[in-house]
């Protein structure tokens, strides 16, 4: 299997804390349009060339050149903000078979709005191995991981076959869909997010700048679960710090500072608190 597709070297890639921005923007467009999809069933009849067409008529050319900054790098992007692809996710409301059109058309907007637009319900194992061995840039990926893939009854068995994927993008699928479980999966117990731990401990020597942020931001987000698993990642990432490989002493000792500080300690601790 051929080993990634980024097209981007580690060098060309802007660090964690100046792409962060973009990445907020992101995550709050996560948090916030499943919430509003999910309520609605849609008012109008949407088709891929209509939905094609709205986005190409809220493109701009100041978006495009900021992705290319923030290492997305797609020769089929349009340029258009999060914030509108929102927008029109609202107004389709739930279709899947509509985000398996605009999946098709390979336009980097087309997909995320598929994402927004399909229905967690109806999606198979086999379009998400489909999909997943579509990624080819971060943005994508974690956010098809985050909004979409994490809500499925299939989504704990992705992690553990992705995770031993060779592609780049492939295996980042892993650990953003266990970054988003520990989000948005209510109901789990410890259980497989302890074994989603020893995915990272395998895993954080693979010095490829998307796998080793993926490895990194899945680890800090389990060990910010609860009282139990912030003890297991702390002692996880102390190893890791401890290892000798370059990869692997970044990812921990990069997840031991944040799950190491008074904030986090904090958090836990009250969360902790009002659970007993």
């Amino acid at each position: 299997m051929a080993a990634g597709r980024s097209g981007t070297d580690a060098a060309d890639v802007p660090p964690l804390r100046t792409r962060r921005p973009f990445l907020v923007a992101h995550l709050k467009a996560w948090h916030g349009v499943r919430s509003v999809v999910h309520t609605m069933s849609r008012a109008n009849q949407w088709d891929v060339a209509g939905a094609q067409r709205w986005l190409k008529s809220h493109a701009r050319k100041a978006t495009l050149d900021a992705m290319a900054r923030y290492a997305i790098i797609s020769d089929r992007a349009l340029g258009v903000a999060m914030r509108d692809i929102q927008a029109l996710a609202r107004q389709i409301g739930r279709d899947h078979t509509l985000a398996a059109d605009l999946w098709k058309t390979g336009v980097y907007e087309a997909r995320l709005l598929a994402a927004y637009v399909d229905d967690p319900r109806q999606v198979t194992a086999a379009q998400m191995d489909r999909w997943c061995r579509d990624f080819d840039n971060w943005g994508v990926c974690d956010t098809v991981c985050f909004a979409l893939f994490d809500r499925t009854p299939h989504a704990w068995a992705k992690v553990s076959a992705w995770a031993g994927r060779r592609a780049e993008y492939e295996k980042r699928a892993a650990f953003a869909l266990l970054w988003g479980l520990t989000v948005h999966d209510k109901e789990a117990g410890d259980a497989p997010f302890l074994e989603g731990l020893q995915l990272i401990r395998r895993a954080a020597d693979d010095d490829r700048h998307f796998v080793k942020k993926a490895v990194n931001m899945a680890l800090r987000a389990t060990g910010k679960r609860n009282a139990v698993l912030h003890a297991a990642a702390l002692d996880l990432a102390g190893g890791l710090a401890a290892s000798g490989s370059a990869a692997a002493t970044w990812v921990g000792k990069d997840a031991l500072r944040e799950l190491s500080s008074a904030g986090v300690r904090r958090r836990v601790t009250a969360r902790a608190k009002r659970g007993a």
